[in-house]
């Protein structure tokens, strides 16, 4: 079932505003897959990204959430496929795994990137002590995150319309 898709209120705090955004954008990937076939969901539409498909774009947002909140943010171990050294976008790579699979683990991760978010202060800084990035607060991170998110949601709309023809905002 694809998230609900509102906007945050108008006059809200900080916090309130800013995971507004982003569950925002969020439900706007899950709403882009609606429907799609696996088939489509892997095919690629854009002959200079191969790997820029709906499937290989929902594994980036799963692993790019991982990255931030759990690998930089809490200092936990550098694992996923975008901390291998080979293939390239091993993040994007997303062949042969269903399309409802992988929604479902970004989903899963999104509920862990937002356990995180809301057991600690905007001001808290990352903890990893291998990655530069760790050092960005967490303001910071969820505010790139939703830079993130939201840029690969209108990368989406772009391939949706090319797959199939469908359309809209949300």
């Amino acid at each position: 079932m694809t998230p609900s898709r509102i906007r945050p209120p108008f006059s809200a705090d900080e916090r309130t505003q800013l995971l507004g955004w982003f569950d925002m954008q969020r439900a706007i990937v899950h709403y882009k897959c609606e429907g799609l076939s696996d088939e489509d969901a892997h095919r690629a539409v854009l002959p200079s990204s191969p790997l820029m498909t709906m499937a290989g774009i929902v594994s980036h947002l799963r692993w790019v959430e991982h990255a931030w909140f759990e690998v930089l943010f809490l200092g936990r171990p550098a694992e996923g496929p975008q901390f291998v050294d080979e293939p390239e976008d091993a993040d994007m790579r997303a062949e042969g795994i269903p399309l409802a699979q992988l929604l479902d683990e970004y989903e899963k991760q999104c509920a862990v990137s937002d356990e995180i978010i809301a057991a600690h202060g905007f001001d808290e800084v990352g903890r990893h002590p291998d990655f530069t990035s760790a050092q960005a607060s967490l303001r910071w991170m969820l505010i790139h995150m939703i830079e993130e998110t939201a840029r690969h949601a209108g990368h989406m709309d772009t391939i949706r319309e090319l797959l199939d023809g469908a359309t809209g905002y949300y």
